[in-house]
């Protein structure tokens, strides 16, 4: 198996900057819309049924499809052109929306309609997430990746601390179909921007026709056969389901430990975004100091590390000031992670391989809760985020320990040393606008 760094643009493509400035504009601006409606469906569906199975459904249907659909949207991006499978997805996602606010003004106010919607919603992200992690590579310089990953990290962070203010303002003031339709006018926004991004289809160095169940299995079998991308989803999966303890139950901790007051729920979300947008907003320019593995076990490390200290912390303000933490070693977890699949991935595998890393995503952090959750009803949450983060501790000392680690590690800073000379193999035809 070839182990070639590849990227599937050269060091300075023309005109990037403003590529990039449309690309995360429009990406921001649909974010933006899509939050508002996942925190006011939620709020809806809380104050309106009261129902512990309603939350639980509205779960399912908001995270299972994105899932499944995940293994066929990494073929999709790597069989066509991404950019018109995000565009696709997003206008789906719009019509679904625009149907079901369509609906409730005209009073219908059952609740499959809201299921069906974020059913919809879900299979659109299982579309798009494969095919924007595959396309950055096509639009960014290889050297500036790190950088354009954390900034998007920081735009997400941004969406998270804006957003339920002004979901909570727009509730307050809009019916929920007025809060729909706001999202579809984002979504038009951003897939407009989006269309003035130039993005070829990836050229395969295949010459047969492959089918398509061809090619997941080929997909399949090169995430297992190679050995960095092997090591990174495991490792990936298991500090993703760990990292459910400090992400889920904190707030319980809180409420049963410090007071119900909001404003000290509001002061810990607050912490969290704030410290994630901080890191991502700068590890573009202190993470280059530092080695891609370096970054994502020294992360992994820090997440045992403050699980633990958020477990024994009496005090409210120490614990707020884990919390933020907690939101620094996000990116650092992440962004290297995304960089480096960017990087040692070929561009016509990128979909396929992003497919697998959306699946990991989508489903760790519920199966975490379904684990931490119950034990947060036997023993205390403290405990339980004690646990955790021992069980972290265990899982970086072992994947460093094993072969594979040490060889995964390897691999990675051969893949880094010759991108960071600049070295490139473009595998695109001709950008289309």
């Amino acid at each position: 198996m070839s182990t070639e760094p590849t990227t599937s643009v050269p060091t300075e493509r023309p005109g990037w900057h403003r590529d990039v400035v449309l690309f995360l504009s429009g990406q921001m601006v649909s974010l933006f819309g899509s939050m508002l409606v996942q925190y006011a469906v939620m709020w809806y569906l809380t104050l309106t049924t009261k129902d512990g199975v309603v939350l639980a459904l509205s779960t399912v249907f908001g995270f299972l499809p994105q899932a499944i659909v995940s293994i066929f949207g990494g073929v999709w991006a790597d069989r066509h052109n991404r950019k018109f499978l995000i565009m696709g997805a997003d206008a789906a996602i719009a019509v679904a929306t625009l149907v079901l606010a369509l609906l409730m003004f005209a009073g219908a106010r059952d609740l499959w309609l809201i299921y069906a919607a974020l059913a919809v919603r879900s299979v659109g992200a299982g579309i798009q997430t494969p095919a924007v992690g595959a396309m950055v590579p096509q639009i960014v310089p290889a050297d500036r990746l790190l950088s354009i990953n954390g900034l998007t990290q920081t735009i997400q962070a941004g969406m998270m601390l804006v957003g339920p203010p002004v979901a909570a303002l727009l509730y307050a003031t809009l019916p929920l179909p007025g809060i729909l339709s706001i999202d579809v006018v984002t979504a038009a926004i951003g897939i407009g921007l989006l269309a003035l991004v130039p993005v070829s289809r990836v050229v395969r160095t295949e010459t047969a026709p492959t089918g398509y169940f061809t090619d997941l299995a080929a997909g399949f079998r090169y995430v297992l056969g190679h050995p960095l991308i092997r090591w990174l989803l495991g490792l990936y999966a298991v500090v993703m389901v760990l990292a459910a303890a400090p992400s889920f139950l904190t707030p319980l901790m809180v409420a049963r430990s410090f007071g119900e007051e909001v404003w000290k729920l509001t002061v810990l979300e607050l912490s969290f975004s704030i410290g994630m947008m901080l890191a991502g907003a700068t590890i573009g320019m202190w993470g280059k100091r530092f080695s891609r593995m370096t970054l994502i076990i020294g992360a992994s490390i820090a997440f045992g590390a403050l699980s633990i200290g958020m477990g024994l912390s009496t005090n409210l303000w120490v614990f707020y000031a884990f919390m933020f933490l907690v939101g620094i070693a996000v990116p650092a977890f992440s962004t290297p992670s995304m960089t480096v699949l960017q990087e040692t991935v070929e561009p016509e595998r990128q979909g396929r391989v992003f497919g697998f890393f959306g699946i990991v995503s989508a489903v760790a952090m519920p199966v975490g809760m379904a684990v931490f959750g119950p034990l947060s009803n036997v023993y205390s949450v403290e405990f339980v985020l004690i646990v955790s983060g021992l069980v972290t501790f265990a899982v970086a000392a072992v994947a460093l320990a094993l072969p594979s680690g040490r060889r995964a590690i390897r691999a990675a800073r051969d893949h880094a040393d010759p991108l960071a000379h600049g070295h490139s193999a473009s595998g695109e035809e001709p950008a289309a606008p």
